[in-house]
């Protein structure tokens, strides 16, 4: 009877180490996969960043001219017909001084999300393209001209827009540069920035008359970072810069720039 139960007992203790070693193996197994997914999650993540890099990296090379001019000041110049046979629906060149890294060309799609995972050269990609809201004109010419661009966490794209929430660092760069294809290079000056809901004012883009434009302005000035030191009049034309936020998918950090000077 003895002998039985040893045996029964050895038994049931193979079955709990069996039940308890497959229990552990697919554990295991769980892990490793989400491992696995992990990493070609983020070698897609890095991939993307590169391919993007290089596709704009190459575009600076088709489409950017730098000259010296006898000041010693660097002089951009664009080739548009070079940049639009690559897609015609560019309508603009964007850049900064500094972040240097803001240094784009503008496209106008047909609706504001053809370009929001997509390339200038039409590829898939989670860098998107620096694009016009689809309602503006496309010279620019509107009261307030809307220009999206994605926060990318590598500081690309729009993601350095945010140095302008230092006041040291907007003081130093309040310009940044819009060139067009009728040659004109437009220089804008930073009056104002801050973070906004998505629905808010500072996307109107159309205007019924002079005192909606104004109070426009003074929305502007009353909900956002504003330099009282610059004068922006309902006569003025205005370029305002949108990313998304860390904080919030319903939030956007803004920049606004009033037109200072054409040349």
């Amino acid at each position: 009877m003895a002998k039985k139960r040893g045996q029964r007992d050895r038994r049931q203790a193979g079955r709990k180490i069996t039940a308890g070693s497959i229990l552990r193996t697919i554990i295991l197994l769980v892990a490793i996969g989400l491992f696995i997914f992990s990493a070609y999650q983020l070698y897609l993540i890095y991939q993307g960043r590169a391919e993007g890099d290089k596709e704009y990296n190459n575009l600076k090379d088709i489409g950017l001219e730098t000259s010296t001019e006898d000041d010693g000041e660097e002089r951009y110049t664009v080739d548009f017909d070079a940049l639009r046979e690559i897609n015609p629906d560019i309508v603009a060149w964007i850049r900064f001084d500094e972040p240097s890294v803001i240094n784009y060309p503008v496209v106008k799609g047909k609706d504001n999300s053809e370009y929001l995972k997509k390339t200038i050269s039409g590829f898939d990609n989670t860098y998107g393209s620096i694009f016009m809201n689809c309602d503006n004109s496309g010279d620019f010419s509107d009261f307030n001209t809307i220009v999206y661009g994605h926060r990318m966490k590598n500081k690309t794209m729009f993601g350095a827009l945010d140095n302008y929430t230092e006041r040291d660092f907007w003081k130093q760069y309040p310009y940044f540069y819009i060139y067009t294809p009728d040659g004109a290079e437009q220089k804008y000056r930073i009056f104002a920035n801050g973070t906004v809901n998505q629905e808010s004012q500072s996307y109107q883009y159309g205007f019924a008359d002079d005192a909606d434009k104004q109070a426009f302005l003074d929305y502007t000035k009353g909900a956002l970072a504003y330099d009282e030191s610059v004068e922006v009049t309902i006569s003025d034309r205005i370029v305002t810069l949108s990313t998304c936020t860390a904080a919030s998918d319903t939030n956007r950090y803004i920049v606004c720039g009033v037109l200072a000077e054409t040349n």
